[in-house]
Parts: structure tokens; C-alpha cells; sequence
């Protein structure tokens, strides 16, 4: 039965390495990794934006003072003036607003374009347009460029006066925004940084590392220096945040804006029938306006954060580690204890994970890993437990009746394999006969001939089972029992003469009531011999049954067929191990047959006080 689960074992657990692989490769648990890459960014992230950043807001007070949007654009020149006096000059000043189109209302045009002239730290938007892209979201690309077939630049009068920076989005296929287009390709070849880039460039950081990236998946090629993971910090609550009318009225100190980075964008609800053009889901936060979003970006890029990938090969080392761990263990331990151990390393390999990116902001992908110790574990132990049960089933259905109910788990509990075939084995046989059974069948009726040998053979399983033998089998009017076998006895041979002798005493009480019931008087004759024989499950897969085979039987049964009515006769191999237990006659020898040579029987008169 073992080699049999074991090539099950084999084919199921390449079966399985297989399938997590394949899976591995379709990136069908993606959606997984990414709850724990969210997890573990929310809980690492320190919530200090860098106090440069002030977010200008187009809120709903803004809104209820200058009325419904979009505003009359020479509102924006008062606002740039507030935001550009001497001695407080801001780094750099960027609408998230777009203007790509001429107003409704020439010379407000006219002036907000004038304001633009007189200060050069002023960025609007382009958006990028790509084939079957709806608005400004694309899907990141590492190995390339976002490249456009059309680009929406500012109205030609202000795009002359001002830097511009595109404000493409980059989501998810699960509606996140977890990268960002650092720059993008126009169709004439322009390159064209990101809102947030040109921020912060303009602001003076060093932005060098993220010019010469490594793509982590592949190791050698390198990033077409356009993608980041963004590494959210913070919230909207974390930014410094000024109301549009509050700056446009003056309500604002100046200093606030001294050496700042400025983003002007939406806060308030509902501007435009499409508001999901203003809000986006991040790994910290489910609603927040694209402008935070922006200044996140910034947040990162002046701290100089980068955050990186495991390659594949550690991740998919990890999953073929952790399978093998577990197509082991299950075999090797108690299911109680490899379950134990089951939960420790699975929640040790999450912490794990967590722990990394919290030191290093490098993300290991364990889905794959995680999924693979869970199918190694549960197919193992599954197995295992089918072959325990059926192992159990088998023992029982072997011993059950023969042996006590302690022999019987004793052996499921040391995995002693029940296999066809046998063994050499120094072991102690006992044969038993019922004299007097002839007379006693002709006076019986049927039934009450089987009801008492079943009380005769009941005494004499209970006296055998409670001195640890094993019954053999019943023949007829005989019985054979075994010590030793299948399981260590200790002193066995004085265990069988100890049984044969509580037999005879149990079967005083039997012989009387036979005896006064119908009048016929009925012993039992005893004979033991200890040798090697040849123990297992003899027979074929059709019908097996544990029994014992070889000379030794034989003379066992030739000692107990010399046996008189109430005699317990041991050979001389059973006397040398059991005299200081029990009296003895002097011994006589006795040819039998088959035999050559005499065998010396002693026969048993007492157990010495």
C-alpha cells in the first residue's frame, strides 16, 4: 500500500509544481499581490510630505465665492501675482487644470496670458492621446516610452509662455494608480516630462537615479527611464493645503509660497459630469483628488525613493522551496505538528515580505509561494491521512479480534506496514485443545453446542488478550495463540505460560457448570514451545490472514497433542526462560513425530509464590 500512495505522491506533487508555475506565468493572482503591495504601503507610510509642496484648492468654497466653474480666466492673474511677490518667488507653480481651448471671453484670455509672460515658473498640462485610450489612463509599459499619436497642448496663446508637463494617468488593471509616466513621447519626437518630474526638477532635485533604471523582472535591460512605482507617503490630509479663493483674496501669507511647489487643482465635488477624471483609488487612500496624486509624485521624487521588485527567480526559488518543505513534512510529522508548523511559516513568510518592504521598499511577490506550500501541504497531508486511515482499517480488520485494543493502536502508532509476506521471528506458540468436545457435541443440540464453545472460547480470548497474545485462529474445538507477534512482547514466554495457566483456572468454573448441566465433563490440554518461525500475513491478495509457519509451530502442536485433560506441558526452550516464575515437574523426554530426536516437556504445575 505504501509504494502505491508513494507513486501517487510522486505524479500528484509534479502534477501540482506544474500547475503552480503555469500559474505563476499567467499572473492570474495578481489582484492578490497587489491587496498586500497596498497593505504594505499604507502601513509604511510615514505621513511627512516634504514642506515645499502647498496644494492651491479649487474647493467648494471657492466654488460657492467665484461661482460655477470654469471661471472667467483673468481670475488666474491676481492669483499668479499673490503667489509670485518679491522675496517669496514659489520654485515652480503647476495647474492641473487644462487649457487647451480659447475662452468664451478674448481679453480675459489676453490677460491671463499676460500674467504667464512675467513668471517663468508657471507649468500647465499636456495630455498625451494614444489609440482606444479614454481621456488621460493608460496601462504602464515597462521596456518602452508612452508614446502618443496626438498630444493636447495648452491654447496657443499661453503655450509659448509656459513649460508644460503631462499629467497622463497610469492605472491597473484593477483601477489603481500605482505608476506614473515619468515622461512620455510626442508623435514629432518631443519628450515630454510629467507633471510632477518637472516639479521637482524645477525645484532643484537630483533626479539622476530615475534617468537610469533597471528594469527588476529582467536585470540587464534597462527601463526606457520613463515608469516608477509611486511610493505613496501620504494623504490628503498630510499636504499642505490653501483654498484658490483664500490665495486669490491675499488671506494667505506670502512667505508661504517662498521657494514652494505649487500645485493648483480640484478638491471640490462634483465640477464636471465625469468626476472620475478628478479622482483616482491609490494604495492608501480609495478617493483622492489627482492633485494629491501629483504631489505624492513630487513627495517621492525629492526624497529620492525608489521603490523595486524581487526578481522572478527568488520569487519563484521561494515557491519551489516552501514546496518541497511541505511535500516532506507531512510525511515525516503528526498532522498536529506539521499544521503548527504549516501556520507558523505562512504567517512568518507574510510578516516576512511585510518586513522587507519596510526596510528596503522592495516588494516580493509570495502569492505564488504561498500557493504552493497550500497545495504541497493539503495534498500531503491529505494523502497521508488516507494511508494512515486505511493502514488503521487494515490493522483492525487484520487484529482486530485477535489481539487487545492497546496492540492494536501500538501498531497503527509505530506505522508497522501490514505487508504480504513474513518474517523470521523468535516468537512463543501455544496450541489448545477442548478434550471431552466429542461426547459433549453428541449430548448438545446444535445451538446450545456453538453457545458453549463461544463461552469457552470468550474466557480464553480475554485471558490471551490481557496477557498481550495474539490469537491466530480457532479450529474447530482447538485454538492457536501467539506471543511475540506481531508486535515485541517482553518476557513473552512467560506470558504464554501465565495465560495457559489462567485459562486452566478460568476453565474449573466452565467444567463444573458443564459438568451439572449436561453431565459430561470437558478440559483442556495446553502445550508451548518458543522457536523461530516464519510470522506475517500468509496467503494472497484475495484472502491474507497473520498467522505463524515453520517446525516450531509443529512442535508446539505435537507437545500440546501429548497433553492430558487439565495439562499444561512447555518445552525445554520454555522452561529454561520461565522456571523462576513457575514450578515445574522434573521433565521427561518424548520422541513425536517427524522428529529424529527427543524433546525434552516439562509440564507446569504452579506459579512460584
Amino acid at each position: 500500500m505504501k509504494e502505491r500512495i508513494k507513486r501517487i505522491a510522486i505524479v500528484l506533487n509534479v502534477v501540482l509544481l506544474v500547475a503552480v508555475y503555469l500559474i505563476y506565468q499567467s499572473h492570474s493572482l495578481q489582484r492578490i499581490d497587489n491587496l498586500l503591495f497596498d497593505f504594505d504601503m499604507k502601513k509604511v507610510a510615514d505621513g511627512v510630505a516634504d514642506p515645499r509642496i502647498v496644494v492651491v484648492a479649487i474647493d467648494d468654497d471657492s466654488l460657492s465665492q467665484l461661482g460655477r466653474f470654469p471661471w472667467d480666466r483673468a481670475v488666474y492673474a491676481p492669483l499668479l501675482a499673490n503667489m509670485n511677490q518679491e522675496g517669496n518667488i514659489p520654485s515652480s507653480i503647476a495647474f492641473d487644470v487644462i487649457f487647451s481651448e480659447a475662452s468664451d471671453n478674448p481679453d480675459s484670455d489676453q490677460a491671463f496670458a499676460e500674467a504667464l509672460a512675467q513668471y517663468p515658473n508657471v507649468i500647465l498640462p499636456v495630455v498625451g492621446i494614444t489609440e482606444g485610450e479614454v481621456f488621460n489612463t493608460t496601462i504602464a509599459k515597462r521596456d518602452q516610452l508612452l508614446t502618443t499619436h496626438n498630444v493636447t497642448k495648452p491654447y496657443e496663446m499661453f503655450a509659448d509662455l509656459t513649460k508644460h508637463a503631462h499629467i497622463n494617468r497610469v492605472v491597473s488593471p484593477d483601477g489603481v494608480i500605482r505608476q506614473t509616466w515619468l515622461k512620455i513621447q510626442s508623435p514629432d519626437g518631443e519628450i515630454i516630462p510629467s507633471m510632477a518630474y518637472l516639479s521637482a526638477q524645477m525645484a532643484g532635485a537630483d533626479l539622476s537615479k530615475y534617468d537610469d533604471l533597471t528594469d527588476p523582472k529582467k536585470t540587464k535591460e534597462p527601463v526606457a527611464k520613463n515608469t516608477i512605482t509611486i511610493d505613496y507617503q501620504l494623504k490628503t490630509d498630510n499636504f499642505t493645503t490653501v483654498s484658490f479663493a483664500q490665495v486669490l483674496n491675499g488671506e494667505i501669507p506670502a512667505d508661504l509660497f517662498k521657494d514652494s511647489i505649487v500645485f493648483i487643482g480640484f478638491t471640490a465635488v462634483g465640477l464636471s459630469n465625469d468626476s472620475s477624471q478628478d479622482t483616482g483609488v491609490t494604495p492608501i487612500e480609495k478617493n483622492i483628488k489627482l492633485v494629491y496624486a501629483h504631489a505624492n509624485i513630487t513627495n517621492q521624487l525629492l526624497k529620492g525613493t525608489i521603490v523595486s521588485y524581487a526578481p522572478n527567480w527568488s520569487e519563484l526559488a521561494l515557491a519551489a522551496l516552501l514546496f518541497a518543505l511541505f511535500v516532506f513534512l507531512p510525511w515525516r510529522l503528526k498532522n498536529i505538528y506539521s499544521i503548527l508548523i504549516f501556520l507558523v511559516i505562512f504567517v512568518g513568510v507574510l510578516y516576512g515580505q511585510f518586513a522587507l518592504y519596510e526596510a528596503s521598499t522592495l516588494h516580493m511577490n509570495i502569492v505564488y509561494a504561498l500557493l504552493a506550500m497550500m497545495l504541497a501541504y493539503l495534498a500531503n497531508v491529505s494523502l497521508k491521512s488516507y494511508m494512515d486511515s486505511a493502514q488503521k482499517s487494515f490493522v483492525t480488520r487484520q487484529f482486530g479480534r485477535y489481539i487487545s485494543p492497546d496492540l492494536v493502536k501500538q501498531i497503527v502508532a509505530q506505522d508497522i506496514e501490514i505487508k504480504l509476506g513474513g518474517d523470521l521471528k523468535l516468537i512463543t506458540i501455544l496450541f489448545l485443545d477442548i478434550r471431552g468436545f466429542t461426547p459433549l457435541s453428541e449430548r448438545l443440540t446444535p445451538p446450545e453446542l456453538v453457545d458453549t464453545l463461544n463461552t469457552m472460547f470468550n474466557m480464553i480470548t480475554e485471558t490471551t488478550l490481557s496477557n498481550e497474545g495474539t490469537i491466530d485462529k480457532f479450529i474447530g474445538d482447538a485454538a492457536m495463540i501467539l506471543f511475540n507477534a506481531p508486535l515485541e512482547v517482553v518476557e513473552h514466554e512467560r506470558m504464554a505460560v501465565k495465560t495457559a495457566y489462567e485459562i486452566q483456572q478460568g476453565m474449573n468454573k466452565i467444567r463444573d457448570e458443564i459438568l451439572e448441566k449436561y453431565q459430561c465433563e470437558v478440559n483442556v490440554g495446553i502445550g508451548i514451545h518458543t522457536g523461530n518461525v516464519v510470522v506475517g500475513n500468509i496467503g494472497s491478495y484475495l484472502r491474507v490472514d497473520y498467522t505463524a509457519i515453520g517446525d516450531n509451530v509443529n512442535i508446539a502442536a505435537r507437545i500440546e497433542s501429548q497433553t492430558k485433560k487439565g495439562q499444561v506441558h512447555v518445552s525445554e526452550q520454555v522452561y529454561e526462560k520461565t522456571k523462576e516464575f513457575f514450578r515445574f515437574d522434573e521433565g521427561e523426554d518424548r520422541m513425536f513425530k517427524g522428529k529424529s530426536h527427543p524433546i525434552r516437556v516439562y509440564e507446569v504445575l504452579g506459579p512460584k509464590e
